[in-house]
């Protein structure tokens, strides 16, 4: 780790992330090297390794960052109550904004996980528990008469639901051409809509 202060490390950290995320949202993660990422620093590529070692822990970051930013947007939503709307929909337009951390749990976690450090991995579950916990705090709110067996059910549910949410949700053209040519039919939902319907569902599955 580079001399200097731990707020000017988290400052490089946070450009090499931005520089990452940025990247992402018009190339495919396999597309992405370090060397790209560098690029759009205001530091040297190599600099880059005294911050992170590989490509994955850039992307960790980024996924443990959008964890974090939705676990905020949970625990205001656990504060503002059931008077904001129905917990389903609230809780789908939380998501609604997660596209990126829905995106890389779909499609690259596991690569990322793989070639990451204990350190980071550990820093980054500890993100995505928080969000765990704060969906369970919401469920407190809007279902006060929940069991505790029911809000870990529905835990256990939601959340492997997540994986599948950004494919379902983002096709791209060759895979819509592809599954007409297959003489498949497929519906469009968006993000909000699919998780809204799930967690409807789920709720009423449970007994609410």
């Amino acid at each position: 780790m580079p001399k200097g202060s731990e707020e000017l490390t988290n400052a490089r950290k946070a450009e090499i992330v931005d520089a990452c995320a940025s990247l992402y949202e018009k190339m495919g993660y396999q597309e992405i090297t370090i060397r790209d990422i560098g690029e759009k620093t205001s530091f040297t590529r190599t600099s880059i390794y005294n911050y992170f070692q590989t490509k994955e822990e850039i992307f960790l970051a980024l996924l443990q960052r959008e964890y974090e930013a939705w676990s905020t947007d949970l625990d205001a939503l656990s504060r503002s109550g059931p008077g904001a709307g129905t917990f389903a929909d609230t809780l789908a337009a939380t998501l609604e904004k997660r596209i990126c951390m829905l995106k890389l749990t779909s499609m690259n976690l596991y690569d990322m996980e793989g070639n990451s450090r204990m350190e980071n991995l550990i820093s980054f579950k500890q993100a995505y528990g928080s969000a765990a916990d704060a969906v369970l705090r919401c469920l407190a709110v809007y279902c006060p008469h929940m069991t505790e067996k029911g809000r870990q059910e529905f835990r256990y549910l939601f959340f492997p639901f997540l994986f599948g949410v950004y494919p379902y949700t983002n096709a791209t053209e060759k895979q819509k051409e592809a599954m007409d040519r297959a003489h498949i039919r497929s519906v469009c939902y968006s993000v909000r809509e699919l998780v809204r319907l799930f967690v409807t569902r789920l709720l009423q599955s449970i007994g609410f």
